[in-house]
């Protein structure tokens, strides 16, 4: 299995691995990863062996760094050949993201079956390449033909952490946990594994705004902009303002929320599905091929979610926020339609599909 970069194309890989476990228990899952990226960390903390290859991404600005691109491809393919001679695989799988294109590529060019996950509405330019020679793709949303072979799609929605589906019975937990006030309106801010400046910006310079309206916060910053949101935050003590720079039980941090402020990644808007909670998403603008901003699209045009442009964060988020946090019937209506979008079973679905592609033979 491959993927990685950011949250988005890790936490799916890990949850359809835990699927396959849960599937056959004899399992052997081995990752693919860029070295020094987030899945050299997450992956083993689930559980799960990888291996580094030292692939990196293009840089779309000017840099030094892209000269040495090709080389780091070629010694990708190289250290990938080596991993599947010894690994020999009878299926890949690739979650999108630049570290999964040397395994794809040179596993399909082995005759190895291969099935890619596209989170996004918008398919990132890894899996559009990989998508001619794989046996298998599975997506999120529906019109996805006009990147991919139709014949090849399966709509499957995109796999999910296992603990968030059954947060309504975790509430009281999740105000012990987070040491919050029950009785009070919750508002939680996520901005992606690595945070995001323009939500972290506009949150900070109204942090006064909460305060004066007795609401409480659950603020993920990130860990570039946690130490200055740890200083903000600071001038309110007692004040109910939790700032972590990464939430490990995103269950519980859902659980408490009356209003969900977060980045338009694939995987966020999945959860924020699954939860059903009222959200105001806040898209990257610099993402490939602007695709988070088509994600938010994607809820907005069905009235199931608010969207606040990233250049207008810092004069529109906050009052947007406290708006929608006194309006309980567009509280209940965001509710209603999101969860109408929701999908279920991803992580099974797909699970079966890749068995399918390894002929295993279901007991």
């Amino acid at each position: 299995m491959s993927g990685g970069g950011t949250g988005g194309h890790i936490f799916p890989a890990i949850a359809i691995a835990n699927e396959l476990k849960k599937i056959v228990s004899d399992v052997d899952i081995l990752f693919v990863g860029a070295i020094n990226k987030m899945e050299m960390e997450k992956v083993p903390a689930a559980g799960y062996k990888i291996i580094g290859i030292p692939i990196a991404g293009f840089n779309r600005k000017f840099s030094i760094s892209n000269f040495k691109l090709p080389f780091l491809i070629i010694q990708s393919l190289i250290k990938t050949h080596k991993i599947l001679k010894d690994f020999k695989p009878d299926v890949v799988v690739g979650t999108g993201g630049y570290a999964s294109g040397p395994l794809l590529k040179v596993a399909m060019a082995k005759g190895i079956p291969a099935l890619i996950q596209e989170q996004n509405s918008y398919a990132g330019i890894t899996n559009k390449l990989l998508s001619k020679k794989a046996s298998k793709i599975c997506v999120a949303f529906e019109g996805m033909d006009k990147f991919f072979p139709k014949e090849k799609i399966v709509l499957t929605g995109n796999p999910i952490r296992q603990d968030i589906f059954s947060i309504k019975e975790k509430r009281n937990e999740a105000f012990d946990f987070f040491k919050l006030d029950a009785s009070k309106k919750t508002v939680l801010v996520i901005g992606g594994s690595l945070g995001a400046k323009a939500i972290n910006e506009a949150i900070g310079e109204k942090l006064n705004c909460f305060v004066d309206n007795n609401i409480q916060l659950v603020w993920q910053t990130g860990k570039i902009y946690f130490d200055e949101a740890t200083k903000q935050a600071n001038k309110y003590k007692d004040k109910n303002i939790q700032v972590l720079d990464f939430i490990s039980r995103m269950d519980l941090a859902y659980a408490l929320a009356d209003v969900v402020i977060s980045r338009a990644g694939a995987g966020a808007i999945s959860e924020l599905c699954i939860v059903e909670k009222p959200c105001i998403l806040v898209p990257l603008p610099s993402a490939a091929e602007d695709h988070q901003t088509k994600n938010a699209l994607a809820l907005v045009n069905k009235e199931a979610a608010i969207l606040v442009k990233d250049i207008e964060a810092g004069q529109l988020l906050v009052n947007s926020v406290l708006q929608l946090v006194n309006d309980l019937p567009q509280q209940k209506k965001l509710s209603l339609n999101i969860k109408a979008l929701a999908h279920l079973n991803s992580a099974n679905i797909i699970a079966l599909e890749v068995l399918k592609l390894a002929n295993y033979k279901l007991k």
